[in-house]
């Protein structure tokens, strides 16, 4: 192995983004499920008053765009950390 190899794998920011990424996988994949929650929620919601919760509204939307930050960071289009590393999405 070469020394600039070995210098490479030895970075310790490398290996700390790694380990954020992990945590982000999982965190997507469990907002992934509470996307799934409030849209059954929201169409039962929409059934029976004709109109989805605003509350929700508001939420799902912030979650989106949670969502959108989660995927740059985990496909290095941002170093930007998102929630809770930052304020969460307005």
């Amino acid at each position: 192995m070469n020394k600039t190899l070995k210098e490479k794998l030895l970075v310790k920011d490398k290996w700390i983004r790694g380990l954020l990424m992990l945590m982000f996988i999982l965190i997507k994949y469990s907002v992934s499920w509470l996307i799934i929650i409030i849209l059954l929620f929201q169409f039962i919601t929409n059934l029976l008053f004709d109109k989805p919760n605003s509350r929700l509204l508001e939420f799902s939307k912030n979650l989106n765009i949670y969502l959108l930050q989660v995927a740059n960071f985990l496909t290095f289009n941002s170093e930007t950390k998102p929630f809770p590393f930052t304020d969460w999405p307005k």
